[in-house]
């Protein structure tokens, strides 16, 4: 029997669901049926963002 073949998410995809799971609107659980993937890629996807954010405008601060 043949590997079934791995999807290929596009980058727009990740860029759209990362900032929903940040949001916390709705639990990993709930996106990841909503999009049709494993609740760890979507917080995989979650830190990328976060790290890269950092890395584009310095260390985050709150604004009180």
């Amino acid at each position: 029997m043949g590997r079934k073949e791995r999807r290929k998410l596009s980058d727009k995809f990740k860029a759209g669901v990362a900032p929903e799971a940040i949001k916390g609107v709705k639990t990993l659980a709930e996106l990841a049926s909503q999009y049709q993937v494993h609740p760890n890629q979507i917080s995989d996807w979650k830190k990328q963002l976060v790290s890269n954010v950092r890395e584009i405008f310095g260390s985050v601060r709150k604004v009180a």
